[in-house]
């Protein structure tokens, strides 16, 4: 009986692409005579490989290098304008989008606060339908080229045939909503262009593992950190299998038995002590009813607004340190610590990477805490053979990580585009 999952030479040619583009991309520029053991494929079809490529513009020149005694070689790599990416941040304060080309240079962007309306639904698709058409607008961008949208979102992200990525966000208020139907009905998007959504934690864990600080190790945990808290777990690819990054519901771990209220409605969650909008609330609490002249503590101050007055009393350039926010911070990176120190304990990952936008705000003061604390909670063999680092891409990592959704599947792809989709 014939074997029903047989390689057919479509698939061997679309896989011999799929090697060429990933070496040139992560690894390029290389040469022909390179990319023959870099990929493990012969030279004829290297040659094939390549010219086809070269021919579709998906590759081209970069520079000369001399050879040892022989005819100098000709570089390659990913020609940078040959695509276009779209990567956006469904974030807690705001929707972030950013056009790309491959190789990640950043063509235009476009920002949307949510702080009046929140999560709601309708709002958020009209964000991403104007955040879209304007970055391609402001870099006056080839629709044609756009390889596809990714959208990192809070919550749990399951996919489905039939209504396509479905978000359960219990801590903003989204059950079971079908955010990628919602979105085809209303963007506008070319039909060739594939649309990706996924858990922000993962976006950000595969941007830190392809460009930041993950890239070159085996295994990463990456903890994202903002009003709320999450993290992702990435292994990288080996020779028998591809990379897999699980989003982890960290922040909504127990770190205190019958502590504070969630937002997700449980108690004790580690995202109701580490989040900035638990700090916010917290530092309020030890304070008492805000005053009018209290913007760190008054109700209506936003989240970064308040954790940077927090930061600025308890590290304040001159002056004597405000006590209770020291005392407040160091309970924070206490419980950090301990919620490392399971990561360690569960995953054995080789790096930990603290990042999001409140992770790097509050990383330079508390590193070396959270540090201290995840050795006294985690197992000894497991800890000394685990960093704990902060993350390197910045604020806009999530935005970055998602637009390398896209950029895989279409290296994935040998270059190919999916498709169309009615």
């Amino acid at each position: 009986m014939a074997d029903g999952k047989r390689r057919t030479v479509r698939d061997l040619r679309r896989g011999n692409r799929a090697l060429v583009l990933q070496r040139l991309y992560f690894d390029g520029p290389l040469s022909r005579q390179e990319l023959g053991p870099a990929t493990g494929l012969s030279s004829g079809s290297i040659s094939n490989v390549v010219s086809e490529l070269v021919t579709e513009g998906l590759l081209e020149e970069a520079g000369i290098v001399d050879s040892d005694g022989g005819r100098p070689r000709t570089l390659l790599r990913v020609a940078p304008g040959s695509g276009l990416l779209i990567g956006i941040d469904i974030g807690e304060t705001r929707v972030r989008a950013e056009l790309f080309d491959l190789s990640f240079t950043e063509l235009a962007r476009t920002e949307r606060p949510l702080a009046q309306h929140g999560y709601d639904v309708d709002r958020i698709v009209s964000h991403v339908r104007a955040a879209v058409a304007d970055v391609l607008h402001d870099a006056d961008a080839d629709p044609g080229l756009l390889l596809g949208i990714g959208i990192g979102v809070p919550g749990i992200v399951e996919h489905s045939s039939a209504e396509g990525a479905v978000v359960h966000g219990q801590t903003i208020g989204w059950n079971a909503v079908p955010f990628e139907q919602l979105l085809r009905k209303t963007v506008e998007i070319p039909p060739e262009a594939p649309l990706f959504i996924d858990n922000g934690a993962k976006t950000l864990g595969q941007a830190e593992m392809w460009f930041g600080g993950g890239r070159g190790a085996a295994s990463a945990a990456v903890a994202l950190i903002g009003s709320g808290v999450g993290a992702c777990v990435v292994h990288a690819a080996t020779p028998d299998e591809s990379a897999r990054t699980d989003a982890l519901e960290w922040g909504h771990t127990v770190v205190h038995i019958r502590g504070r209220r969630c937002r997700c409605g449980s108690l004790g969650c580690l995202e109701a002590y580490a989040g900035a909008e638990a700090l916010r609330e917290r530092r309020w609490e030890a304070d008492g009813a805000p005053t009018a002249g209290d913007t760190a503590a008054t109700a209506d101050t936003d989240d970064e607004t308040a954790l940077a007055a927090l930061l600025a009393a308890a590290y304040p350039p001159d002056g004597p340190a405000d006590t209770a926010a020291l005392a407040l911070l160091d309970e924070t990176a206490e419980y950090l610590g301990a919620a490392v120190a399971d990561l360690i304990n569960l995953f054995r990952p080789e790096r930990i990477l603290l990042g999001g936008w409140a992770g790097l705000q509050l990383g330079p003061h508390l590193l070396p805490q959270v540090r201290r604390y995840a050795a006294e909670y985690a197992l000894e063999h497991a800890a000394a053979r685990t960093t704990i680092e902060l993350g390197r891409l910045g604020a806009d990592a999530v935005t970055v990580g998602a637009a390398t959704l896209p950029l895989s599947d279409f290296l994935t792809r040998g270059g190919t585009r999916p498709p169309r989709i009615p």
